[in-house]
């Protein structure tokens, strides 16, 4: 449940990002087959990035103790109220948004296909025209609707034109990517402004069809007279769509120069940007392949020989990171696991806030069996930090490590994951 809503928190920060730096940047150029890839690119991406996982091992910075079996924590655990986590909560609420939004979008296509099926359908040139009393014009995948058709009427050409170069760019499909974006962000409320960006070039487009066939002047003061039709369905390009004043003046605009192009070579870093921010995870070369589930068994990595010494352990003596024979816990890792099993609870302010993670322990095995130097290499907060720190601190005594038949001081570190139901 929480990958869902960090996932989904992440990918609407891709598309709000998205959305400024086409409003920014590129929404005063003409070159609007650019402007529309980027714009469908970028969505895609958006919901890409958040997926992708990939470990940055840096060499260095790690350290090469030994490390136990991961300890699993809370899975399994009864709840002790039925009251539900605010994450549970917000999950909910989500939900009941993407079934509204659903079916809000499979009605109205429904409907669409229902008022299509009842239209009268005409060959004209290389497009299918459908003509019914209650449609406005408009474009719906490979169809121009129309109220009525007389291909004798100059502005029925100019209508026909502008609907066929959405036809022919197959920008329904586009709409048809935004809708189910839209169910999927639809508490995001930039999911609408992008929305209307990518209309917005669609608009452009079609608008630059008809003007290359007829006067911008006659082609405005069609516009305008047409201004007052409805919207239309999801999937629709409609001709009066909106942003009419906006249309006339980017019509009116002269065309943007080649070297403003390089505009769009910004799109490189902030892609770059959220590539890192939400798809790599720094992590030192020795804990990429640490961690093991409970009940696996995990081989010591032994280092190079000449053994180096990190610190000093309480008699005063060096302590290794690696070493021929690791410490063992009473009862071995059976009994050590157990021993966390009876010792481990789940702290109730981690619970209540919904906290999950890997808390990461670093302590010392001394040459006398007893611990030591304990330390938190990674934490998650909510007080389960300081419960990993209590269960180590208590453990009974170790058989120390040794090296060359020589009992010596080890440092150690345990993983301990915290998981809710």
């Amino acid at each position: 449940m929480n990958a869902i809503l960090i996932y989904l928190t992440e990918a609407s920060i891709c598309v709000a990002i998205t959305v400024l730096f086409y409003r920014l940047v590129l929404s005063d150029l003409t070159f609007f087959t650019l402007n529309r890839v980027l714009l469908v690119g970028m969505l895609m991406l958006s919901f890409i990035i958040p997926l992708l996982s990939i470990n940055l091992g840096v060499k260095g910075i790690g350290t090469g103790e030994i490390t136990l079996p991961e300890f699993l924590v809370g899975k399994g655990v009864e709840q002790e109220s039925l009251s539900y986590s605010w994450q549970e909560i917000l999950f909910y609420t989500y939900l009941a948004g993407v079934v509204v939004m659903s079916v809000h979008l499979f009605l109205g296509f429904f409907l669409s296909q229902r008022l299509l099926g009842k239209s009268k359908l005409m060959r004209y040139k290389d497009y299918w025209i459908a003509v019914h009393p209650k449609f406005i014009p408009a474009s719906f995948f490979s169809y121009i609707l129309l109220p009525d058709f007389d291909p004798s009427r100059s502005e029925q050409k100019q209508i026909v034109l502008h609907e066929s170069v959405h036809v022919r760019l197959k920008h329904s499909w586009d709409l048809l990517l935004v809708q189910f974006a839209k169910i999927i962000f639809w508490f995001n409320p930039l999911i609408y402004q992008f929305e209307n960006s990518l209309r917005e070039v669609h608009e452009y487009q079609a608008d630059q069809g008809v003007t290359s066939s007829y006067s911008k002047r006659e082609y405005s003061g069609l516009l305008l007279q047409m201004i007052r039709g409805g919207q239309g369905w999801h999937f629709m390009n409609n001709f009066n769509q909106f942003q009419t004043k906006k249309r006339i003046i980017m019509m009116s605009k002269p065309e943007s120069q080649k070297r403003e192009m390089r505009r769009f070579l910004l799109a490189i870093p902030v892609l770059a940007a959220l590539f890192f921010v939400f798809s790599c995870e720094i992590t030192p070369e020795e804990d990429i392949d640490a961690p093991t589930m409970m009940g696996e068994s995990k081989a010591t990595k032994i280092g190079p020989a000449d053994i180096t010494a990190r610190k000093l352990g309480k008699d005063g003596e060096t302590v290794f990171d690696v070493v021929e024979k690791q410490p063992n816990p009473p009862g071995g890792m059976s009994g050590w696991n157990e021993y966390l099993r009876n010792n481990l609870t789940y702290p109730e302010q981690a619970r209540k806030l919904g906290i999950e993670g890997t808390v990461i322990v670093a302590f010392i095995v001394n040459a006398d069996g007893s611990l030591s130097d304990f330390e938190i290499l990674r934490g998650i907060g909510g007080g389960a930090d300081e419960e990993a720190i209590r269960a180590v601190q208590n453990s009974p005594d170790w058989t120390p490590g040794s090296q060359k038949d020589k009992v010596i001081n080890t440092r150690m570190r345990l993983p301990i994951r915290f998981k809710l139901n």
